[in-house]
């Protein structure tokens, strides 16, 4: 059985301490209550261009921008439901596509173009795969997330993030969850989200906190760190055939 889902929100993000997140969880316990799934591991694979169009593109911070991904709740394996999302960023507003489907189902219709299927967004993603041409996993990402939501309003949703990792290879998410990390070791990435705007109670804690948004891509910083990576494999290669001649 395939699932469609759709978001439209804003996604304000701030990184914190250890401590100023439990401080913030301490404070919201009134407002809050812990998601139904508590805390789980999200392990996402991001496609793209040979050449990291899309991300490339979005650090550019343009009106528009899109990504393709492919999530788990937990490690992958044969007969379980994970989610392709296309997400979409206008004028600040979030727009989150995806349909689930079974692992082995979603490896076929991602890699292979098979098992395609006849729904509104399924088709979105097809237009995205044929315009974008050859795209292919580029990035693992995983991190740990507890998430809650509002006692009055379900839409409202608060996710603290940690231990955010990367890697460039062993692009699979039957693999397991390892990497490089993004965040220091204390650091956690809190994501706000909601329809509207944030409400005052919050708004309140955050100022006593002393705590600002911030941008901040999980994916852009794993490119990043790519780019350094690359940058250094390039120079000790100049250096090695300077010392050859």
């Amino acid at each position: 059985m395939n699932i469609q889902t759709v978001f439209k929100r804003h996604e304000i993000k701030f990184l914190l301490t250890k401590e100023q997140s439990e401080l913030i969880q301490e404070k919201m316990a009134e407002y809050m209550e812990g998601d139904q799934f508590g805390k789980c591991n999200i392990c996402n694979l991001y496609f793209d261009t040979k050449d990291f169009l899309l991300i490339r593109r979005s650090m550019e911070k343009p009106i528009y921008k899109e990504k393709l991904r492919l999530r788990s709740y937990g490690l992958a394996t044969i007969g379980d439901h994970v989610f392709i999302e296309i997400k979409k960023k206008y004028k600040g507003i979030v727009y989150k596509r995806r349909v689930s489907m079974k692992y082995e189902d979603a490896i076929c219709y991602l890699y292979q173009r098979k098992n395609r299927m006849d729904t509104q967004i399924s088709r979105e993603i097809d237009y995205f795969l044929k315009h974008y041409g050859n795209l292919n996993p580029r990035v693992f990402l995983s991190y740990d997330r507890e998430a809650f939501y509002a006692k009055n309003n379900s839409d409202f949703r608060m996710t603290f993030d940690k231990n955010i990792l990367w890697r460039d290879y062993d692009l699979s998410l039957k693999k397991g969850s390892y990497g490089m990390p993004i965040l220091e070791n204390d650091q956690i990435l809190l994501e706000v989200k909601t329809a509207n705007a944030i409400p005052l109670w919050l708004t309140k804690i955050l100022s006593e906190c002393h705590i600002f948004k911030t941008s901040f891509s999980k994916y852009g910083n794993a490119y990043k760190e790519i780019c350094k990576k690359q940058q250094i494999e390039q120079e000790a290669m100049i250096w090695l055939s300077k010392d050859a001649i």
